[in-house]
């Protein structure tokens, strides 16, 4: 373990150099717990479905993407020494307000965890994403993949070290963002990336120690068991080290609970057929199960594995076309005929609530818009005058019904985790189906 010493701080008036990154919503606030999710979910796309015949000329934009987010995880990690930097902005006074970014003037304090305030959960994702980010870029970059794999170690020694959730410590993670599930989830994550990343039997090690053998039936941002356990898996079904078999049994455990055909199921569908979890935003559970669907079954296919939910066999290929059904009904292959992908299709929303989507651009209104006068486009009944092309939003209801409407942030919000995830199958489905 190093010897870091990490604390939490409100520091509105120190300059610290946290540029970039991504917001997480169609808000201005730098949320860094579902901004990591996002860079491992990213990387992890690329990493099982980049090949030429599925990400074909967007696999450039894809690793780009994918810098963007690591080049500030990287500063939030080792900007400052004994800081580990987990959020921008004052979501109260954001959520106030109705801003474009190039008018946004609320406060901007920065936010981190330490020794005496943890944040294992928020460091153990950090990590995992700074791993997953050094496997994509090692090809283009060694050097940076090394100082992102050197940051990945030392924040997850940390998380390790210091236990604690994070929203115990950091007033801004709720209610938006809290450690619901607790931090033995990233750990488990953050301890499986690391051991991809360097074969470090160390990690492998800490994992068996964890004894965090949680039942689940979803995957999050905020609860990641179920994606720690296909990637252990990957270890038995491709790799044939059958030392990793319970982390098979788990993870095929999660899919006997998601599959509509598996008599131990304990998901919900809506009468269309959609994975339904939860109210608020219920695509970003539909994206992420999905894409542990495509990757495990890449990994049974790689064997020709197969497994039982109790007396009901189950193929990759059944599994596969689960998967693609959920994905067809996100692009408008549903009971009302409605993309829920802005800009695909000819039936999407209109009116999606995020502030940069939906106020005038810098072009056709170069004067100021306030804190307030921003509302006047909030309420309006006018589709958003800029195209959030490839946004992928909350999504409709348990009945499948969905209504057009702005301020209806639980169904018309998109958030980069929600489309994360949803790369990776789109590039498996591309490849296999064409782009057509």
């Amino acid at each position: 373990m190093n010897n870091l010493q990490f604390h939490i701080s409100q520091t509105q008036n120190t300059q610290v150099d946290l540029t970039g990154g991504y917001y997480d919503a169609g808000d201005n606030v730098k949320f860094g717990f579902p901004m990591e999710f996002t860079t491992t979910m990213l990387a992890w796309s690329i990493l099982e479905f980049g090949g030429k015949n599925q990400m074909s000329g967007q696999l450039s934009e894809a690793r780009a993407a994918l810098k963007w987010a690591s080049d500030y995880l990287l500063k939030a990690a080792t900007q400052t020494h004994g800081k580990l930097y987990v959020g921008v902005g004052d979501p109260n006074s954001d959520h106030s307000c109705w801003e474009r970014p190039e008018d946004m003037d609320t406060p901007r304090p920065v936010f981190s965890v330490s020794s005496t305030n943890p944040g294992s959960d928020v460091a153990g994702e950090t990590a995992a994403a700074l791993a997953a980010s050094a496997l994509v870029l090692q090809s283009q970059n060694r050097t940076y993949a090394r100082q992102l794999l050197v940051a990945a170690k030392d924040v997850m020694d940390f998380a390790m070290q210091y236990r604690g959730k994070y929203s115990d410590s950091v007033w801004t993670a709720c209610p938006s963002y809290c450690s619901y599930s607790g931090y033995m989830d990233e750990l488990l994550w953050g301890a499986a990336w690391l051991h991809k990343a360097t074969k470090n039997a160390t990690y492998l090690n800490f994992i068996n120690s964890l004894g965090a053998n949680d039942i689940t039936d979803i995957f999050s941002w905020d609860n990641k068991f179920a994606g720690a356990r296909v990637l252990l898996a990957r270890k038995t079904l491709v790799d044939k080290d059958n030392s990793f078999d319970s982390f098979r049994f788990q993870a095929e455990d999660f899919l006997c609970r998601i599959l509509p055909n598996s008599p131990s199921k304990t998901t919900q569908y809506t009468p269309g057929g959609l994975i339904f979890k939860l109210s608020s935003a219920n695509l970003q559970y539909v994206t992420s199960i999905t894409f542990l669907l495509n990757t495990y079954a890449k990994y049974m296919a790689s064997s020709g594995h197969t497994f039982s939910c109790q007396n009901v066999l189950i193929k990759s290929s059944t599994i596969r076309a689960f998967a693609k059904k959920q994905i067809d009904y996100i692009l408008g292959q549903n009971p009302l005929g409605i993309s829920y992908m802005v800009g695909f299709g000819t039936s999407y929303p209109k009116m999606v609530h995020h502030r940069g989507s939906s106020l005038p651009s810098i072009a056709s209104h170069p004067t100021h818009i306030g804190c307030n006068d921003g509302f006047q486009y909030f309420f309006s009944g006018n589709p958003n005058p800029n195209l959030l092309t490839g946004a992928v939003v909350g999504g409709p209801d348990q009945n499948d019904a969905f209504s057009d409407s702005r301020t209806d942030y639980n169904h018309l919000e998109p958030a980069t985790y929600i489309n994360a995830p949803l790369v990776g199958s789109l590039a498996y489905l591309a490849g296999r189906y064409g782009s057509g």
